[in-house]
């Protein structure tokens, strides 16, 4: 995958992502359909989180390098990438409707729960056990705060619990999914560009 700085002075499209773990997502996927996102000059760029969405579309929105952009965000920071956009000169009381129009995409809550919801817990957990992490699930959900939580809740925290979990997972989940049951925002995004 190509960083930022390759992106910003080859790119013809810029898909900006919250995270590592959400530009795996996107790229599994593109591989997935076929495409040569590095052929087509499209670039994945994870912000680092979505409050620096704003450093982002200077770069490469309107006011920077003007490329075709699109964006993938979690629900809880949906108002970050809406002020983002608005700052960025890409529109004015913009609803998600408007976002989408722009090419950004809002996971409800985040891709991991999107994913876990399409693929459903029995193939995620079956996905846990080719990692060999079964075992390690199951005392995850043995302990205290785990107890009485809804399955999908704790897939969800697990997957969060290892550094580079969240990354090697979302590539697994994408690999699994059936390509007519992606989460829309993964969809959409990726068929902006």
């Amino acid at each position: 995958m190509r960083d930022a700085f390759s992106a910003e002075t080859n790119s013809r499209a810029v898909v900006l992502v919250e995270g590592i773990s959400d530009q795996a997502a996107v790229a599994t996927l593109a591989y997935r359909h076929g495409r040569d996102l590095v052929t087509e000059s499209v670039a994945i760029v994870p912000m680092g989180g979505a409050t620096n969405i704003g450093h982002f579309l200077d770069r490469f929105g309107p006011r920077g390098m003007n490329v075709r952009l699109a964006g993938l965000c979690d629900a809880a920071e949906e108002t970050d990438f809406r002020r983002g956009l608005e700052r960025g000169g890409l529109g004015s009381g913009l609803s998600r409707l408007d976002m989408e129009e722009l090419g950004f995409y809002v996971c409800e809550a985040d891709l991991e729960e999107e994913l876990i919801r399409a693929l459903g817990t029995s193939a995620v957990e079956a996905i846990i056990e080719t990692q060999r992490e079964g075992g390690a699930f199951r005392s995850f959900q043995r302990q205290p705060a785990q107890r009485g939580r809804p399955l999908e809740a704790q897939i969800h925290r697990f997957m969060g619990t290892l550094s580079g979990r969240k990354i090697r997972y979302a590539r697994l989940m994408v690999e699994a999914l059936d390509l007519s049951r992606v989460p829309r925002p993964l969809d959409r995004v990726l068929a902006h560009v």
